[in-house]
């Protein structure tokens, strides 16, 4: 058994009192250089998520790389016929789309009858066997042009369970000489062609500026999709130049339609080799936190700031027996 220390002498305890105050000292000091920069590390969250959370509402660029705006645009609803009141909506544009707009490649009376065939079988319900549209059900496709018919039927928009769904992508119902066909038969009732459209000969900056001008507000800066009154805005990562294009002219759905004096054929090309880019954005100099928006990034921040905030509390805040 150790025998107890014996009591330090006062010489002894003036001696360790210097020390110990040094160590105090130093020790506070640590403390405090903590504190201010727990406090600046906060701040700075908080003023990140603040900005990101603003903008966001405002629609415009987040920061953190590529991504910005998750903001509701407006929706100009449709009339008539549900869901699929917006096939027709390619004949009210005035423009036919695209760098070039021209005819389908495929135009010839084979393909016009076969398509009718195909129409009566599977669209007349909604359309009419006249295809002028049946009330509340669907619209008049006279006028609607290739470009809408060849739109719907690739994405798998068309035909629709139920006529007051939104058409969203879906598997594609019917073959490619199927919807060639049907290409061909609603072409011939009149309205604009497929749009034709060189991604490589836009200009990538004004592509990002005319995107972010009219689309960004729904589909997000980075064409992530997003939500509005009503609807959803869809992403836009699976679709072809040549279906951008046509959702530009055609305006599905509840999105509306541009014209040429709205965008033009060259400002529709950049638009599409902007989109094309969203798909792999440079995100240096910041984290893309999946190119959402500012919404996530925001989210992010804040939680950083509270953690940091928790740390000054404690670091602050005294222990009360």
């Amino acid at each position: 058994m150790s025998e107890p220390r014996p009591p330090r002498s006062l010489a002894d305890r003036r001696v360790s009192q210097p020390a110990a105050k040094n160590l105090d000292a130093r020790r506070r000091r640590r403390r405090r250089a903590a504190r201010w920069a727990l406090l600046a590390v906060a701040l700075l969250a908080g003023a990140y998520g603040t900005a990101a959370f603003a903008q966001g509402s405002s629609g415009g660029q987040g920061g953190g790389g590529a991504t910005a705006a998750f903001a509701q645009g407006s929706s100009g609803g449709q009339g008539g016929g549900g869901a699929t009141a917006a096939f027709a909506q390619g004949s009210s544009g005035g423009g036919v789309g695209g760098a070039t707009a021209t005819n389908a490649p495929i135009t010839g009376r084979g393909d016009v009858a076969a398509g009718r065939r195909l129409f009566l079988s599977g669209c007349a319900s909604c359309h009419g066997d006249d295809a002028r549209g049946i009330a509340n059900r669907a619209p008049n496709l006279h006028g609607a042009g290739a470009q809408a018919a060849d739109f719907y039927l690739r994405t798998g928009r068309m035909p629709l369970s139920e006529p007051d769904d939104q058409p969203v992508r879906a598997p594609v119902q019917y073959t490619e000489r199927e919807i060639r066909q049907l290409v061909a038969y609603v072409g011939s009732l009149g309205g604009p062609p497929i749009p034709r459209v060189d991604p490589a000969a836009g200009d990538l900056a004004r592509g990002r500026e005319v995107f972010t001008s009219n689309c960004a507000g729904c589909h997000q800066i980075v064409a992530r999709g997003g939500i509005v009154t009503g609807a959803t805005a869809p992403p836009l990562q699976d679709a072809t130049p040549t279906q951008i294009a046509e959702s530009v002219r055609t305006g599905p759905y509840l999105m509306p339609n541009f014209s040429e004096r709205q965008i033009s054929d060259a400002d529709l090309d950049s638009v599409v080799r902007y989109v094309l880019w969203t798909r792999a954005p440079d995100n240096a100099g910041g984290w893309g936190i999946g190119n959402i928006g500012p919404i996530p990034e925001g989210m992010v921040a804040w939680l950083i700031a509270i953690v940091a905030l928790i740390g000054v509390a404690r670091l602050i805040g005294e222990r009360t027996p």
